[in-house]
């Protein structure tokens, strides 16, 4: 589903949706000659074309799942792109340099655009990585656990940040600060999406009403001791 998502709110209720109805779905009050409670926001997507994100980490579901989604339970491949927009990316065959094929995925940048240096010598530095004997499959096998797709990126992030002078990052240490937080954005809004193309609407309880139930009841605990 491509089309931009929109949340607004009323009767307490945060409402997600592709368009601005004409009557609340939630109570049926017409919104014509009424002022919504909060003007509607675009959410932003949290995917992107990793073609078109130089100096990038990738992830996006791998080709055995056939609608290549993010579930929160499909396996993910990752890679990295050079300043053109091409993916650097190990399997069990070695590495590959996709063109194409990663037009929707999550999207980290490894790169500020003022490190002129760095992006200059980005290409030749991911190029002579992956060149590494490490990831011919002749040489060493891939292996599902401990020599594969999230070991040649997360390498390569640190063989960068070394040459900066910058400390490594441990595998759990780059997931839980960069990865996890994006695929689970991404995970919510696949499911809202699914729920919008079902049912026109996405609803729930806005964040606001949420803590003035919890206030209310703190207030009738205080009031009961």
């Amino acid at each position: 589903m491509d089309k931009s998502v929109i949340r607004f709110n009323h009767c307490d209720k945060d409402i997600f949706c592709c368009f601005v109805p004409d009557q609340c779905p939630e109570c049926g009050v017409r919104f014509s000659g009424k002022r919504l409670e909060e003007a509607p926001v675009s959410i932003p997507n949290p995917f992107s074309n990793g073609h078109k994100v130089p100096c990038a980490f990738l992830v996006a579901p791998t080709e055995d799942n056939v609608l290549r989604d993010f579930d929160g339970h499909s396996d993910l491949h990752t890679g990295v792109t050079n300043t053109n927009g091409v993916v650097y990316n190990y399997t069990r065959t070695g590495v590959h340099r996709d063109h194409q094929g990663w037009e929707r995925c999550i999207c980290i940048p490894l790169v500020q655009p003022d490190m002129f240096n760095l992006i200059s010598q980005w290409d030749e530095y991911l190029e002579k990585f992956s060149s590494a004997q490490m990831w011919d499959p002749l040489w060493q096998s891939f292996h599902e656990e401990t020599h594969n797709c999230y070991s040649y990126t997360l390498m390569y992030i640190n063989c960068v940040m070394a040459t900066q002078s910058k400390p490594t990052l441990s595998k759990d240490e780059f997931t839980h600060t960069f990865v996890l937080p994006r695929i689970r954005r991404a995970t919510k809004y696949m499911m809202m999406c699914r729920e919008i193309s079902q049912n026109h609407f996405y609803i729930v309880n806005s964040p606001r009403r949420n803590s003035q139930e919890a206030l209310s009841e703190e207030d009738d605990k205080i009031h009961s001791t």
